[in-house]
């Protein structure tokens, strides 16, 4: 694995950021302080099926087009990606709109060796949870929150990571609970407002309806709410009844990245 100490010493960046969705990979550096740096911030296009070879074929390029924009080499940064599925001890084990051939695989040391540097592999939830309880809507002065915290992301699916003092507890899936005999995320995801034509006043009672439940079973001191849907979080987190504090989430399209580049800063630690 290529990797010059001296070269990542000397530099103002410190990690790569990777977040791989279905339709986008999005990424960015961040600095030795863990902020991401907004200039190198953009997305690229996932290759048709997600294939792993494909994918790495792009973050190659990626990291390519991050070296022509800031006149750096970059060799020994360390990167973070995210996956859309359960990540354990760097092995995917489920995957969501990507190639099934992610399923079993080692993507830590595949990625690794593709890209030519340290990679920090986690599911894309848990990376926007990072972000949020690291530099964003759960932190304070730069700090996670003390007590437990959950960052709920309402799209497509519901997306969930859940914290203890600032420690992550990886691959929580609460977006799939039975509720009433449904999946949760069929009744409460953001697009099914839309799919379903339903009003705030409707949505907001499925809601309530799956954050009471969520709330009984893990008992948050702070629920974080990301997703497109936290722009318009005026118009429901207010009317929303709970024990636990609501706030919107700081970071949405940035918050994978942020949280992947974080924990490759901090892989080990």
């Amino acid at each position: 694995m290529a990797t010059s100490d001296a070269s990542a010493a000397e530099s103002q960046y410190a990690a790569i950021g990777l977040d791989l969705g279905g339709s986008s990979i999005k990424y960015a550096l961040v600095d030795s302080a863990g902020k991401l740096v907004e200039s190198t911030f953009g997305q690229a296009t996932t290759p048709e099926g997600a294939h792993p070879d494909a994918v790495a074929q792009v973050m190659t390029e990626i990291i390519g087009e991050l070296q022509r924009l800031t006149g750096e080499e970059l060799d020994g940064i360390p990167a973070g990606v995210t996956v859309p599925g359960v990540v354990i001890d760097g092995v995917v084990h489920t995957a969501a709109n990507i190639d099934e051939a992610w399923i079993g695989l080692d993507a830590t040391a595949m990625l690794g060796q593709l890209l030519g540097r340290e990679v920090s592999v986690l599911n894309d939830a848990d990376a926007a949870g990072m972000a949020e309880v690291y530099a964003g809507a759960g932190s304070q002065a730069g700090r996670p929150i003390k007590g437990s915290t959950l960052l709920l992301t309402l799209g497509t699916g519901i997306g969930s990571a859940f914290f203890r003092d600032g420690v992550l507890f990886p691959n929580v899936e609460f977006g799939h609970l039975e509720i009433d005999g449904f999946n949760a995320e069929s009744k409460a995801a953001a697009r099914v407002m839309r799919e379903e034509n339903l009003s705030w006043e409707q949505y907001i009672a499925r809601l309530q309806r799956y954050l009471s439940h969520v709330e009984f079973l893990c008992s948050p001191d702070l629920i974080v709410i990301g997703g497109a849907i936290s722009e318009d979080h005026e118009q429901f987190l207010p009317q929303l009844k709970l024990r636990a504090k609501l706030v919107p989430a700081e970071y949405n399209n940035a918050a994978g990245v942020l949280g992947a580049a974080h924990r490759a800063l901090h892989s080990g630690t």
